[in-house]
């Protein structure tokens, strides 16, 4: 008897491979387009999930206006569709509690097993109803208009959660019966990965996700177009980018902006670990933190706001124009940030006015983490206060600023956008103009996606090779590398 327990328990084991597959399969499908099962007709965005068709009505009919006024769709159809989506998506969510829930003991996977059974009739339930909706659509008097389409998805997802389906069945049979007084147990190990999943799926979703974005660099693709093979082109648009003189002068210009504006940041990357220093300094604790949070609080006010407040104080009729013509020192006020003169600098004050407070806070925990004994020990042998920072706080805090200048010198291409595009204007133009902000105009401002993802493309790998390089050259005179 125990040797076939063991056999079941065995086979119940292997058994959670595949449906852990269907299930993570089931959760990316979520958020893929062109696997939405509640896409029905064409007039339904073609770049919409089906995790958003779930959760918002009002984007999923943003196009149905004309449609629902001329009688073309009935409205419950698409409230009906709207209900199966979201009843799909909670049957995922349920998929994915039972998938977290079979890396515990027998009790946790036992429970498991059946929220995901109730997701498989949810889910089921839902596939239903965005078929009964496809139907009712399919039956408009106006198919030209409303372009009636059978979700394909809807085929995949569906043998997806009758496998699980049935899997979760044939697991519930095999499990043996649970002893009195179980509870639910789960190693450490997969507590802390599930606490850690959350992350890592937020990074999947904003960070790797979009790199699917990546196959426009290799269709000759306009907004409003499909992909397709006839609009496939290769390596057109690379060889474009190297090619062209006049987008090889515009990348040259481009790319002394973002290297100078990077390495001026660079070179001052410093100033946040110094300011922590001197800041821990502070023995009157009431002033220690106003000044960390009148200096950290800008880090949380846009970059458009930021500007509102260079206006106010330097434009023509700003603060401090107002108070020179008041004086008599300049006849007319002058706007100071209609000006393309020193713009690096500019760029790199306001950054620092900015940041400073926010990126000190990380040298100001390391800070705490230093042991206090070598403190009282330097204190006892004489030195001074900024012997004890020099010989201590600082040699403590080298580490922490060796791994932020290594991202930091990774990340050289990437300045953002945000400040450079709200600083813009027609007198600094080509000396503001850094990477992001060409990409992101070349790209939605012209309309030229294939070659901004290009662009962007050659700077992710630019971007990896530098985090290595630089990993290297630490190795080699630290002996420590953070990759």
């Amino acid at each position: 008897m125990s040797s076939t327990k063991s056999r079941k328990e065995v086979l119940t084991d292997k058994l959670y491979y595949p449906i852990r597959i269907a299930i993570l399969l089931s959760v990316v499908f979520l958020f893929i387009p062109n696997l939405n099962p509640a896409r029905i007709c064409g007039m339904i965005n073609k770049n919409m999930s089906l995790f958003t068709s779930g959760i918002s009505y009002s984007t999923l009919t943003a196009e149905f206006g004309r449609a629902f006024r001329k009688g073309w769709v009935d409205e419950a159809s698409m409230q009906l569709l709207f209900g199966g989506a979201m009843a799909m998506c909670l049957g995922i969510v349920g998929f994915g509690i039972s998938g977290c829930m079979s890396l515990g003991n027998l009790k946790f996977k036992k429970v498991g097993n059946i929220i995901g059974t109730i997701g498989c009739v949810i889910e089921l339930a839902g596939m239903g109803g965005i078929y009964m909706a496809y139907t009712q659509v399919a039956q408009t008097t106006k198919p030209g208009k409303v372009e009636p389409i059978f979700p394909s998805g809807l085929w995949l997802i569906l043998i997806i959660t009758v496998l699980i389906l049935v899997v979760s069945i044939i697991q519930m049979f095999l499990f043996p019966k649970l002893k009195k007084g179980t509870k639910f147990e789960m190693p450490t190990k997969f507590r802390l990965f599930l606490m850690l999943m959350p992350f890592l799926a937020l990074v999947a979703v904003f960070a790797y996700l979009p790199l699917w974005g990546w196959r426009y660099a290799f269709f000759d693709y306009k907004v409003g177009d499909t992909i397709s093979m006839k609009n496939f082109v290769g390596f057109k648009w690379f060889t474009e980018l190297f090619e062209n003189p006049a987008t090889v002068r515009d990348i040259v210009r481009v790319l002394k902006n973002t290297l100078a504006m990077s390495g001026l940041g660079i070179a001052t990357s410093w100033l946040p670990m110094a300011f922590a220093i001197f800041l821990s300094e502070i023995k009157n604790v009431k002033f220690r933190r106003f000044v960390q949070t009148f200096t950290t609080v800008p880090n949380f006010i846009s970059w458009v706001l930021v500007y509102s407040i260079a206006f106010c104080i330097f434009s023509t009729d700003g603060f401090v124009s107002s108070i020179l013509v008041n004086l008599g020192i300049w006849k007319e006020g002058v706007n100071m940030l209609m000006s393309g003169d020193h713009v690096w600098l500019k760029m790199l004050g306001w950054g620092l006015w900015k940041g400073i407070g926010w990126s000190a806070i990380i040298y100001i925990a390391a800070i705490s983490g230093i042991d206090q004994q070598l403190y009282e020990a330097a204190t006892v042998d004489g030195a001074g206060r900024f012997q004890r920072m020099w010989h201590i706080t600082v040699p403590g805090l080298i580490p922490t600023f060796c791994v932020l200048l290594l991202m930091s010198i990774a990340n050289i291409l990437s300045n953002g956008m945000d400040q450079y595009l709200v600083f813009e204007n027609a007198t600094n133009q080509n000396a503001i103009m850094v990477l992001d902000l060409y990409v992101y105009k070349l790209g939605i401002g012209k309309g030229a996606i294939p070659l901004s993802t290009v662009i962007g493309m050659v700077k992710s790998i630019v971007s990896v090779t530098l985090l290595f390089a630089a990993n290297g050259v630490s190795k080699l005179i630290r002996g420590e590398s953070i990759v």
